[in-house]
């Protein structure tokens, strides 16, 4: 395994412990949700740490990495949802998904993601390594606008990726922040 692989899947790890925890206290009332409104959570997250970046302050006593797990996980839950889009009983989305199951979409979405980053750090020569943490931040923004904009879009893009490229590239430059964070690169 190389370096990357390995920091990436421990960064992985810890954000499947938690989620899978916070399945045990909340269930999958996140089902519930539109994309729409999963792309606002993760806009709200990424809008936070770009504030604290730019401010340096946390008013509510957390800090910028509980922020770039959560933005991971709310695209895992994003791309879920887009592969369980069809999976409804009387015109509403199957709520209760038992944790076995929840675990494997979960490792079946991140493999896909994993995959995209092998081709892309390939193709880039690990170029996000020499990045800001703020600049892929502004990534990540900039991709949430351009989803926002495709889901204003009813999806009808002309040239464009759809959501799901977008969900996951936001997950690997998440990925990547923790990483340079637990390298001790300053997350602002």
């Amino acid at each position: 395994m190389t370096q990357t692989e390995t920091e990436y899947r421990q960064v992985i790890q810890r954000c499947k412990d938690l989620f899978l925890k916070k399945n045990k206290d909340y269930g999958t009332a996140w089902r519930i949700l539109r994309l729409p409104s999963i792309t606002d959570q993760i806009f709200i997250k990424a809008q936070r740490i770009r504030t604290l970046q730019e401010t340096g302050v946390s008013r509510v006593g957390e800090g910028i990495e509980p922020e770039f797990v959560g933005i991971i996980n709310y695209c895992v839950m994003a791309l879920i949802q887009l592969q369980l889009a069809h999976d409804t009983s009387a015109s509403s989305p199957r709520m209760d998904i038992p944790t076995d199951e929840l675990e494997h979409l979960y490792n079946a979405e991140i493999g896909k993601v994993i995959d995209l980053l092998f081709a892309k750090n390939h193709d880039y020569g690990e170029a996000w390594r020499d990045m800001r943490v703020s600049s892929m931040t502004d990534i990540i923004l900039m991709k949430l606008l351009r989803t926002k904009q495709i889901e204003d879009n009813q999806g009808n893009t002309l040239v464009s990726e759809g959501v799901e490229a977008n969900y996951m590239d936001m997950i690997n430059y998440a990925v990547f922040c923790l990483i340079k964070s637990s390298a001790g690169e300053n997350p602002q």
